[in-house]
């Protein structure tokens, strides 16, 4: 079945190249689907496009057919196209004519446009709430070992001193930054195209601002056109959220797997969150965070795989908007993924005490003794002079007290003042909203 089918029939051969893996991918985009159809469905009956009646025995088989889904108990047929056609299909089948009438007012274009907003919304929700959790361990850890040092390094060389909570820390404050990004994204996902239908709007005195309301978007794509022209640029968008969130775990990645090298030996994890070698019994290997590195780097190049299949598309539709599903979906889920299980190997890292006794990190300290002598009436370039010179004649003597109380610093992490400015970008996103308008349609 094809909503767009005529007399003839398309060759199996264009059916099976043009359909490609569409149908598994829009199992994805099932319940919101029967999410888009009972608003729209709600506002035709508005407009005097359906009796109470039809719409009554329509609303209540798709809300049926909202737990079948749920449940797991559905699937789109052999020779249907995809999703859209599947649930008017199942729709015809249980109700009769007033099954066939649910595309009044709407194309395909629209329908999968508002479907892939309703699916975005909740996929960029799972996300942020995902790193909303590692937020909190990172957060955490950063607490717990605030007075743990280590080495602080530039160019791989030491540099000045460092700790655990300044580390721990650095990546929590970086999620602040990332979520952001996703909130650009959760707002170009949260507008409503609905209506739109093939890109020209309808001849139908159709009510978006109903829908809008009834979907729980904060707004419009007001010009049906852009509304079109939306497709491929919201997924561009929500790329680089999540490319971002993906940049964070691919740098910490980075320094987990150089901490835990021999030659660092900063931190561990217990042996059954390693892996060794099939030939050297000693080994035990970060795979966890070699992986999601190497996951989060594919995730980074996303924005710009999205950008080259879209770039100089005229407006209107074009069937190359397909294909970026197959991009963005596996990208939610991979990404999740690391999200959850960095938090995981974080709840087992083992910290290294007592790093920085030894006399290779002597050299750390040397900024502490410039500031020393500057903080005993020494102009800092002939402080910085005199150390140089003690450094180099091998009479430096380390001062190994840290005194660094400004605010970010080793003494003063600012824990309470991050975590506000991540609970307000957090609560910025009002999940709730969206949660009680999908509540009201499908009860």
């Amino acid at each position: 079945m094809k909503l767009w089918e005529k007399s003839s029939q398309t060759e199996n051969i264009i059916e099976k190249f043009t359909v490609g893996n569409d149908r598994e991918l829009d199992l994805q985009l099932a319940t919101a689907d029967v999410i888009g159809s009972l608003a729209h469905t709600k506002m035709l009956h508005t407009i005097g496009l359906l009796s109470l009646s039809e719409l009554e025995s329509i609303h209540k088989e798709l809300k049926k057919l909202y737990r079948e889904i749920n449940d797991g108990n559905f699937e789109i047929e052999e020779g249907v196209e995809d999703i859209h056609s599947q649930v008017e299909l199942i729709l015809t089948q249980r109700i009769g004519d007033a099954g066939k009438k649910i595309h009044s007012g709407r194309s395909r274009n629209d329908q999968v446009l508002v479907d892939l907003k309703i699916f975005f919304r909740s996929e960029i929700e799972k996300i942020v709430n995902n790193s909303k959790l590692l937020f909190d361990q990172l957060n955490n850890l950063s607490e717990e070992y605030k007075d743990v040092l280590i080495p602080g390094y530039t160019h791989l060389q030491i540099a000045m001193p460092s700790s655990f909570g300044l580390w721990f820390g650095a990546y929590a404050e970086s999620l602040i930054d990332d979520l952001e990004m996703m909130l650009a994204a959760w707002k170009v996902s949260n507008k409503n195209p609905l209506g739109s239908a093939a890109g020209y709007g309808s001849s139908f005195p159709l009510n978006r601002t109903l829908t809008t309301e009834l979907l729980g978007f904060d707004g419009l794509n007001y010009n049906v056109v852009y509304a079109q022209m939306g497709r491929g640029k919201t997924e561009r968008i929500i790329a680089q959220g999540i490319s971002s969130i993906a940049a964070t775990l691919a740098k910490f990645s980075m320094d987990v797997c150089l901490y835990i090298n021999q030659n660092f030996g900063f931190i561990s994890f217990p042996d059954e969150l390693t892996t060794g070698s099939s030939i050297m019994p000693h080994k035990k290997n970060p795979d966890v965070f070699e992986l999601i590195r190497s996951r989060c780097n594919k995730i980074q190049a996303l924005p710009n795989e999205i950008a080259m299949m879209t770039t100089n598309l005229p407006s209107g539709y074009h069937r190359d908007l397909q294909l970026l599903k197959e991009n963005l979906f596996s990208a939610f889920e991979s990404l999740n993924e690391c999200l959850l299980i960095s938090k995981y190997m974080l709840e087992h890292i083992i910290i290294k005490d007592n790093i920085l006794d030894d006399s290779k990190y002597d050299y750390l300290f040397s900024v502490e003794v410039v500031n020393n002598e500057v903080l005993n009436g020494v102009p800092f370039r002939e402080a910085y002079k005199n150390i140089g010179a003690a450094i180099e004649s091998g009479t430096f003597q380390p001062i190994r007290a840290v005194k660094h109380t400004h605010e970010g610093s080793i003494g003063n992490l600012c824990h309470k003042e991050i975590r506000e400015d991540f609970t307000q970008v957090y609560n910025s996103f009002n999940f709730e909203k969206v949660h009680t308008a999908i509540e009201n349609l499908v009860k």
